[in-house]
């Protein structure tokens, strides 16, 4: 099985974390996929086969077999999905402090190494996405591309929308015992009723869905409490500061903000507003669907994170990618834009000569900074 070792952590001793990882297809365009809370590699499941054209894993023995049958297969894209720590067949730390999105995104960085990519576009879904921006703004210069899946700001934002259906969600939740407990809870969380309920064929996607869920969690086991309490801590704890927004934004790489509007986990409103934080390197894109939108509406999910590699594979300019319009600060922006261009400007209205003006412009002196900074602000809007 392939693990890529982190180095420092308590959870292996000496040896340090232990990420479990896997990658799919073939081809100079790389694909790192961030999973969220609680969950594991194989929820990319419908975007590694959208994108790659194969959901068998390179490290399957069956690998060359599904490559050699399926000329389809082969889209150019080799896509990584790995366990994030705490989760899955990563390793398990047992100190809350040890999970935080920063450190999480260090572990996505060390599997880039590993894999030996230079770049990649970075894809996150959920707490994915809060460990997205955080590996975006450590090492711009290694991002592609970023999408942002039903992601928010973290901390007092993780809070879901407060109803009678979330509370039951989050008792059943932290109540479940088993994988069937636990597989009810998860559809109820993931997607919206409307989706569950509808008939293929003779049978609710509901009933459908249930016996998946149940293997799957089965299969990769209940997340421990030492996994579950840190990953928590990690969303709660997550917050972008200004600097890493402006890292972002001035690295200038294109973002797609992807958003079900039904998703009763993470709240639209604040996916919206982060997405305006990045203007204009972001594109807002809200799809009828729950938490899980990229399994609910996988097709159209699929298409916007292949144009997001295609336009930036193909040098489009963020305004030409942006939906967003441009917003004007409001009057607390427009006061501290006052003040900090005051203290630019007063020293060189002191000193005329500073600014390339003759002698006979000396009247400057008595005017006040903010006049001088009004008159300029209102010139250069009209292109003067």
């Amino acid at each position: 099985m392939p693990y890529c070792n982190v180095t420092g952590g308590s959870a292996t001793g000496d040896n340090g974390i232990k990420i479990f990882y896997r990658t799919y297809g073939l081809g100079p365009t790389k694909v790192l996929f961030i999973i969220g809370l609680a969950g594991t590699h194989d929820s990319w499941g419908p975007q590694i086969k959208g994108l790659t054209g194969t959901d068998v894993p390179n490290d399957a023995e069956s690998a060359n077999a599904a490559w050699n049958s399926a000329d389809e297969g082969n889209c150019g894209v080799e896509a990584c999905a790995f366990d994030n720590r705490g989760m899955g067949r990563s390793s398990v730390p047992t100190k809350r402090s040890e999970y935080t999105t920063t450190t999480m995104a260090k572990d996505a960085i060390a599997l880039m190494d590993h894999l030996g990519w230079r770049k990649a576009h970075v894809f996150g879904h959920s707490m994915g996405g809060m460990i997205a921006c955080k590996l975006a703004a450590l090492v711009p210069d290694r991002i592609q591309s970023l999408a942002l899946i039903n992601v928010t700001g973290g901390g007092f934002e993780c809070f879901p929308k407060l109803d009678r259906m979330t509370v039951s969600i989050a008792i059943r939740f932290v109540m479940a015992r088993s994988p069937k407990e636990r597989a009810g809870v998860d559809l109820d969380a993931h997607y919206t009723q409307k989706y569950l309920e509808e008939h293929v064929g003779t049978s609710t996607r509901r009933s459908i869905l249930y016996p998946k869920y149940v293997k799957g969690i089965s299969a990769s086991g209940m997340q421990s409490n030492h996994g579950f309490e840190g990953q928590i801590n990690a969303c709660w704890t997550h917050k972008m500061t200004q600097a890493e927004i402006e890292s972002i934004r001035s690295a200038r790489f294109l973002i797609s903000v992807i958003h079900g509007r039904q998703d009763i986990i993470a709240q639209i409103r604040h996916a919206k507003r982060l997405a305006q934080k990045l203007h204009p390197s972001a594109r807002m894109v809200d799809l009828q669907g729950g938490h899980l939108v990229s399994h609910e509406k996988t097709d159209e999910v699929n298409e916007e994170l292949t144009a997001l590699i295609r336009a930036s594979e193909s040098k489009i300019s963020p305004h030409d990618w942006t939906n967003l319009p441009h917003e004007t600060p409001g009057w607390i922006g427009t006061w501290i834009m006052l003040i900090h261009n005051r203290a630019l400007v007063a020293p060189l209205i002191s000193k005329p000569n500073n600014l390339g003006l003759s002698n006979k412009s000396s009247d400057l002196r008595t005017r006040s900074p903010e006049e001088f900074f009004n008159r300029s602000f209102i010139n250069r809007s009209h292109g003067c």
